[in-house]
């Protein structure tokens, strides 16, 4: 690597930069060099006595391989870096010290100002600390060259190329006073960022080199679409055409609502309220559930804003209808071409989009940022095959994650995720559906189906997948030895396989009633399917134990915590990795309990049937658990604020008193 640097600055035509590197070195060392993580690969050349320089680098793996490099240059090392806003000591209080040491020796340090794993190109207040409490200037430097490859990494790192035109730029040191408070500090880091920005925006105009080609999403050059976009943008407008038999289609299986038809071409069936309107999109049922604490907090925090809700169910379209409050509005979202997303789009004209969980629609995202409209994506979640197939296609990936504003995800593993595939602003605030109000429960079904079971033992089934219901038959059969009048209730995840499930039960031999034949239950019911919509919270309310279903196949599981708030006890195949933060955090507080076939879901339901007080303790530790996993709805409003139309503008306005 090191006799690579030395190829690309022998071979490559160089400006008369070099000279004012030079001169600035000799006027300020010792000094602080700063430049970003992305494009320091050329450091080595920017040190004209690189001797007479230490280098903060990493304790990582990759970091020692340049540090290696740097120490054929003669640079010395200082092993640590900044924890880039993680509780985990990488060593950056070594790093601090060290540094303080070798600039009192009279040694200049190099380090870069962003700090892994970003934002890239967001100057940390470590560099700035340094140069405080050492009293010498940070330099900020860049070396641009013509011929470049970038690779696909959080700083979106350059491997310059040889026979290039290569300009190397130093701009005038950022001095920090000693005595600077916070406010001093932000404004010297801003101050620092600015200056390293212009250098790298100034370098590619000398060398003729396209900016947006290395450029982070965050330094707000947004990258244009490539071919894989492109070729979806003509794809879908190509199939337009086909929108509207299709949609036909899915209404004869009620899929659709044909009254609302016109919505789904981004025709609007209400008027725009006059003044500011917040616009969010979930996808279906859990989506919606999960904001609609925070639509109430948003008309609480500004009741004239309006908020439109989009989905993409008519289930969750019953759901809004039911649930959203006085001053918010639905609509089902439009296909994703652009006609009817700019038909949508002239028609409401958001001031804000709140995307959740994963709606990273591409013509969605790229009308909306075309229009300037900031948008978020709050809740964020992207599963480990989803990445791959998104780093797989980083044509389309980055276009898109880098027009998010803001993304706000449930842990630290996908603020990795999504903090790679280009998002300029990731914040890790928790999960939406923790703080999720109770499923509604109709209270005179309530009453109707305990009369109907009376005192028979039974226990839950819920939102089952294909390959599950065998299995649950099994443990029925199985307990059936213990519990001879054992009532068993399936709720499917999709209702519409009521019919599959019932012939499956009486293929086994056991009587089955489906609920959407309206039948009642008598005592020669064995299992109970309940085939109907917006019905689980009434289930989850009679039953005292509960299997979640999609996880003793490879789904990924369920939300747990809806369970949770009914006081039923929740049992889990061993495939939860949908819900991992919730499922860990019950069963490492004794809260849940893992099975991994139908035989052993039925040794668990007859040990806690026949165990009360292990019941109740298992019910009393998930409610402390699940009361500890709160909050990330107040997290997210406070994130969200200062994009709200109301705040935005009253950051706006002028100080009358400050121009007096």
């Amino acid at each position: 690597m090191a006799r690579y640097i030395k190829l690309v600055f022998a071979t490559s035509r160089r400006d008369d930069g070099y000279g004012q590197l030079k001169d600035s070195f000799a006027q300020h060392t010792p000094l602080i060099i700063g430049g970003w993580h992305g494009t320091f690969l050329l450091a080595p050349i920017l040190m004209p006595e690189p001797r007479d320089v230490s280098a903060v680098v990493a304790r990582h793996g990759d970091a020692a391989v340049m540090g290696r490099m740097l120490e054929r240059f003669g640079v010395k090392l200082i092993r640590g870096a900044g924890a880039g806003g993680k509780k985990k000591d990488k060593g950056g209080m070594f790093a601090l010290r060290a540094s303080l040491r070798e600039l009192k020796a009279g040694r200049s340090v190099a380090m870069t100002a962003d700090v892994p794993p970003g934002p890239a190109r967001q100057a940390g207040l470590g560099i700035i600390t340094i140069a405080r409490l050492s009293g010498r200037p940070i330099l900020p430097c860049a070396a641009v060259t013509s011929r470049f490859k970038v690779l696909n990494s959080w700083s979106r790192f350059v491997v310059n190329m040889p026979f290039s035109k290569l300009v190397l730029l130093s701009g005038e040191p950022v001095y920090v006073p000693a005595d600077a408070n916070k406010q001093m500090m932000e404004a010297k880091r801003i101050e620092l960022e600015t200056k390293i920005n212009d250098l790298v925006a100034r370098g590619h105009e000398m060398v003729g080199a396209d900016p947006l080609l290395s450029a982070p999403a965050q330094v707000g050059l947004h990258q244009k679409p490539g071919l894989a976009l492109r070729t979806y943008r003509r794809g879908m407008r190509l199939a337009q055409p086909l929108a509207r038999p299709i949609l036909r289609r899915r209404a004869k299986r009620g899929k659709e609502d044909l009254s609302r038809m016109s919505e789904r071409f981004g025709r609007a069936t209400i008027q725009r309220p006059e003044g500011d309107l917040v616009w969010l999109h979930a996808a279906s049922v859990g989506e919606t559930n999960a904001v609609l604490p925070l639509i109430a907090l948003l008309r609480k925090k500004n009741p004239a804003q309006t908020i439109l809700l989009t989905t993409g169910t008519v289930t969750s379209a019953r759901i809004a209808a039911e649930r959203l409050p006085a001053g918010a509005l639905h609509q089902f979202i439009p296909l994703d071409t652009p006609v009817f997303l700019t038909r949508f789009l002239d028609h409401w004209q958001p001031d804000l989009a709140l995307l959740v969980e994963s709606e990273i629609w591409p013509n969605l995202m790229l009308e909306t940022s075309a229009r300037k409209i900031p948008i978020a994506l709050i809740n964020a979640i992207i599963s480990q095959k989803s990445f791959r197939g998104w780093r797989r296609w980083g044509s389309l990936s980055r276009p898109l994650f880098g027009r998010f504003d803001l993304v706000l995800v449930q842990n630290e593993q996908l603020h990795k995720r999504i903090m790679r595939l280009g998002a300029p602003d990731v914040r890790v605030v928790g999960n939406l559906k923790n703080d999720a109000p109770a499923l509604p429960v109709d209270e005179l079904k309530k009453h109707q189906l305990l009369k109907w079971i009376g005192a028979r033992p039974h226990f839950l089934a819920a939102s089952t997948h294909p390959g599950e219901e065998r299995q649950i038959i099994e443990a029925h059969k199985k307990l059936r030895q213990q519990q001879p009048d054992l009532l068993t209730i399936i709720v499917p995840r999709h209702p519409e396989r009521g019919e599959e499930i019932a012939q499956l039960v009486s293929d086994s031999g056991f009587k089955c009633v489906k609920r959407s034949s309206g039948e009642g239950l008598t005592k020669e019911t064995d299992l109970y399917v309940a085939d109907t919509l917006g019905e689980l919270g009434l289930f989850f309310d009679i039953s005292d134990i509960t299997f979640l279903g999609g996880s003793l196949v490879d789904v990924g599981g369920h939300n747990p915590i809806e369970a949770v708030r009914f006081g039923t006890v929740v049992l889990t195949g061993p495939s939860w990795h949908n819900q991992a933060d919730s499922f860990r955090a019950l069963l490492k507080g004794k809260g849940a309990r893992e099975v991994s076939s139908g035989r052993e879901l039925a040794d668990s339901i007859e040990a806690l049937m026949n165990n009360e007080q292990e019941r109740l303790q298992l019910v009393a530790n998930a409610e402390k658990v699940v009361e500890e996993m709160t909050g990330a709805t107040d997290r997210t409003l406070e994130a969200i604020s200062p994009m709200l139309p109301a705040t935005k503008r009253a950051e706006n306005k002028p100080n009358i008193e400050l121009a007096k």
